[in-house]
């Protein structure tokens, strides 16, 4: 399974785009960045979104990048995610305000984007790739995945705070390649981390603690101003296994 990372950050700077990956070149997961880090020609290759939650750092790049690929591809582009993602993209985005509504463009017979509901933990096949939605603890719903291609499988946590589930799951797939993991905030702003629902490495570490078993585990979604307060505090930690996932990698599982 390849998975090349556009984004990895929690905001933006010049040098960090905001959350997306794009797996096996046809799904994009989240689409924080998409058409910052992709050219035009690889932008129409992408066919499916999965999205996570509604926050703009993981929708913002999506009405764009509709309209780059409008009438170059045959066929809608299918949009994927909770019922709660699904209702907040169709009523902040594509809505004719903010956002021309291209479900129903060129016709709502022949749209440009479909939507599709998921349901927690209720596997989805997509563009021959399975995702397995799971409830995880932000400020609106969210889901991470469990993302499973030919015997090898992903946990990506999107956005959370302390969780369980997560964590239940991780230890009971056999075939688990790595864990990406959310920890955006430097342990000195512990209490906004914990007001917005994300993880610092104090928090990182007590979840840690969760997991029963040794996997790689990538941290992801790190805030611009905190950068490098985050990784000096991860690499204390010590763990032998944890490390960054890193934009503009690509990684094969």
């Amino acid at each position: 399974m390849k998975i090349e990372v556009l984004g990895a950050y929690g905001g933006e700077s010049p040098r960090c785009r905001v959350t997306s990956l794009l797996i096996e070149e046809r799904i994009a997961l989240d689409a924080g960045s998409i058409t910052q880090a992709l050219p035009i020609d690889r932008q129409a290759q992408v066919r499916s979104i999965v999205l996570t939650h509604s926050h703009m750092d993981h929708t913002a790049s999506l009405p764009f990048f509709v309209e780059n690929v409008y009438g170059r591809l045959d066929g809608p582009i299918d949009i994927y995610g909770s019922r709660a993602t699904i209702y907040s993209v169709r009523k902040h985005l594509f809505n004719n305000d903010t956002w021309p509504d291209f479900s129903r463009l060129p016709n709502h017979l022949l749209p440009a984007i479909r939507f599709h509901e998921l349901e927690a933990e209720v596997p989805r096949m997509i563009d021959g790739v399975t995702f397995v939605p799971i409830v995880v603890d932000h400020l609106v719903p969210t889901f991470g995945y469990l993302i499973e291609k030919q015997g090898r499988s992903l946990l990506w946590s999107s956005d959370t705070g302390p969780t369980v589930r997560l964590w239940e799951i991780a230890n009971r797939v056999a075939n688990l390649r790595a864990i990406c993991i959310d920890t955006s905030f430097e342990t000195a702003m512990q209490n906004v981390a914990d007001l917005s629902l994300h993880l610092t490495p104090a928090t990182l570490e007590r979840e840690l603690r969760k997991l029963e078993r040794r996997v790689p585990i990538l941290v992801h979604h790190i805030k611009p101003p905190s950068i490098e307060a985050v990784r000096r505090e991860v690499e204390a930690l010590g763990y032998p296994d944890l490390g960054f996932l890193e934009q503009g990698e690509t990684y094969e599982f």
